[in-house]
């Protein structure tokens, strides 16, 4: 792990502005920076950037956060490769904790296999680009199917010579361990003797999100029954097959912005699309597609469109393993490409404007394309067409997470209309399945699961409105508040010798009132850090190591509206001006005050009153209003129900807490509320 000493010195160092601004055309605006937003499609700029606060925020799409959640969007990098890419541009030496031998054995694995794949990435790219074997026998192969050097160069591709020992001469030349040369796949022990595992292939380097070489992929170029037309990194400490997706590094910035993944098969598919400008597009390899997959697509978009071959494999290949991408709540659409052609060859036929339309135009819903082709293999068949109710029922049952409910009951509406059958029983079928899943993942009784089935879903169905939220949701606004107060004016001094920290701590009703985890969360750790008497101020939460804490951090400082320097001027000129000004001699007075002179001016204006005291009270006084009449709700709600006994217990408690109400409220009348 990276100490916290490093993590200082890259926040003590990073300028907002200026790493921002490696990315996004930034102008001043004001006192804060504006910006098309990277993260949608835009005309009108809305991407905003405040360096005083240390945050952005894009008043289009809604995304926040600080300079690492920033990288961590813009590049989908860990947040420890996003503070290792900061301490890199910041010349900050990193620093880690102590880690047992396992743990350095393993990194040092990672770190030579990242190093031997880099370098046998050169070594291919070398070979079919500046050899006459390679230019002869890859290099044309790929002129042929349509690519260009630009694209070849991109990718990395390469060419693995005919040679038995070539790379490996080459890597035990340049003293590479051989145990790793093999544990990377590239080498082989045969008779007791290392060989090359690649000959006389097409070379695909396969890439992490963070753009590092982990595998290959290896096609042969003649035609030959005996040999498999690809090989595949076996798996390693940093190739796991199920759980990358090729092309992702390429496309990833494309998938977000156009808010849509597509999915092919092979390396050249993907390859052809980027080359025809179509970038949002990754393969599987023709694998069923796995959980880690779908959650990788996840990161980037709701919305998965398959692009398959037209065939019969083609079909079976597309179905496979979608409904786990169902469970995810993935949009899954399918396009199944003529017969004959693959999205390879299609857009180098037709062009990419053409291949685009085809796309939009043939986009099928999985679920009705699933209930499609299980219909025409039933064929007049009532026990298979009985089979495939069942079938279509499991399968609508998984889109069964409470956000998707709406679009649960959409597809029982069109799948009981094709399949011609009753609305209500196949709605009692799909219910049937959701709970039998419940019951055996949760190891719930029947009826439980029932129960939990039907309040999901009866969540689901209501809608707050404006007035209704306030009324539900008040109590977490004024939680927020007390958060906000709390990380803006924390280190401020206060009555006493006290910080305002302490004071507010001091003034808060019990943990147990509070209904916000985050906000408790947020006041837990606070006052750990304020009791061991560590640095704290806000960054210490927008750039908190747990994403949770600095999203909500980043929520409590919106800075949509900004005072303009005009009204500002304004409203200090009520205040008045300082004494000094009045005391120049009388040509520096007459130049100050002259028009075409305001910043001069400004700069003697009386300073603000500092009103956080006003503040810090406002928010405290409202967050124990709001308890208190909670609380005043609850008694009474026991004094209808409680037995004539306690009547006067109760009734005590309902005039103590009436006098406590009173008394917040008079406060709020010379209290100023931000």
């Amino acid at each position: 792990m990276i100490t916290q000493n490093t993590i200082q010195q890259i926040l003590s160092r990073l300028d907002i502005v200026e790493v921002i601004g490696s990315f996004v055309k930034l102008k001043k605006r004001g006192a804060n920076y504006l910006g098309n937003c990277p993260f949608h499609n835009e005309r009108t700029p809305s991407f905003t950037v405040s360096p005083s606060k240390e945050i952005f925020k894009c008043f289009g799409c809604g995304k926040s956060g600080n300079t690492i959640s920033f990288l961590m969007e813009h590049d989908k990098l860990t947040y420890v490769e996003a503070l290792r890419w900061l301490a890199n541009r910041y010349n900050v030496e990193v620093e880690e904790t102590e880690t047992s031998p396992e743990q350095k054995q393993q990194q040092q694995t990672v770190e030579s296999l990242h190093i031997i794949n880099a370098f046998a990435q050169k070594f291919y790219a070398r070979q079919l680009l500046e050899t006459d074997d390679g230019k002869a026998q890859g290099l044309s192969y790929l002129e042929e199917r349509g690519f260009h050097r630009d694209i070849i160069e991109k990718f990395g591709l390469g060419y693995a010579p005919e040679k038995r020992d070539a790379l490996t001469t080459e890597a035990l030349t340049n003293q590479y361990n051989k145990e790793l040369l093999q544990r990377a796949g590239l080498v082989v022990e045969r008779n007791g003797q290392l060989q090359d595992n690649y000959r006389d292939r097409i070379i695909f380097p396969i890439h992490n999100n963070s753009g590092k070489v982990i595998g290959f992929g290896a096609r042969l170029i003649k035609k030959n029954d005996k040999a498999p037309k690809y090989i595949n990194t076996p798996e390693n400490e940093v190739y796991v097959k199920s759980k990358l997706l090729y092309g992702t590094y390429f496309a990833r910035q494309a998938i977000d912005k156009a808010d849509e993944c597509f999915l092919v098969e092979g390396y050249t598919d993907v390859i052809s699309l980027h080359q025809a400008g179509i970038e949002n597009v990754v393969a599987s390899g023709g694998t069923s597609l796995t959980l880690d997959q779908l959650r990788l697509i996840k990161k980037f978009t709701n919305n998965l469109t398959i692009i398959y071959d037209g065939d019969s494999a083609g079909v079976k290949a597309a179905l496979r393993g979608l409904e786990l991408a169902l469970e995810e709540s993935l949009n899954v659409k399918l396009v199944l490409i003529p017969d004959g052609e693959d999205p390879d060859s299609y857009v180098r036929k037709v062009g990419a404007t053409p291949f685009r339309e085809f796309v939009q135009e043939n986009k099928k819903d999985f679920i009705l394309f699933q209930l499609d082709v299980l219909l025409k293999d039933a064929g007049a068949d009532s026990a298979k067409k009985a089979e495939v109710v069942n079938l279509v029922a499991e399968t609508v049952s998984k889109v069964d997470k409470t956000e998707d409910f709406t679009k649960q009951q959409e597809y029982i509406r069109m799948c009981a209309q094709t399949l011609k059958i009753d609305e209500g029983g196949f709605t009692a079928l799909v219910n049937k399945f959701i709970r039998n899943r419940l019951s055996s993942d949760k190891k719930l009784p029947f009826d439980d699961a029932k129960f939990y089935e039907e309040n999901a879903k009866q969540a689901a169905v209501n809608e707050y409105d404006d007035n209704t939220f306030n009324l539900l949701f008040r109590d977490e606004l004024q939680e927020r508040e007390i958060a906000r107060v709390l990380l803006e004016q924390g280190n401020k001094p206060w009555e006493g010798g006290q910080l305002t920290a302490d004071y507010i701590f001091s003034e808060l009703p019990e943990d147990d009132l509070f209904e916000n985890d985050t906000v408790l969360q947020i006041l837990n750790e606070y006052r750990a850090r304020l009791s061991h008497h560590e640095p704290i101020d806000k960054n210490v939460f927008i750039y908190h190591a747990d994403n949770k804490l600095s999203t909500f951090a980043v929520s409590l400082f919106d800075f949509r509206y900004q005072q303009s320097p005009r009204w500002k001027s304004d409203k200090n000129q009520a205040a008045g001006y300082q004494e000094r000004l009045f005391k120049q001699d009388y040509k520096t007075f007459m130049r100050v005050v002259d028009k075409e002179n305001p910043a001069e001016l400004e700069s003697y204006l009386k300073i603000e009153k500092d009103r956080s005291h006003e503040e810090v009270l406002s928010a405290i006084t409202y967050l124990k209003l709001k308890k208190v009449k909670k609380l005043l709700l609850q008694n009474q709600a026991d004094m209808e129900k409680a037995p004539p006994q306690e009547q006067m217990t109760l009734f005590l408690t309902h005039h103590a807490l009436k006098q406590m109400e009173m008394e917040l409220t008079g406060r709020l009348g010379s209290v100023i509320v931000k």
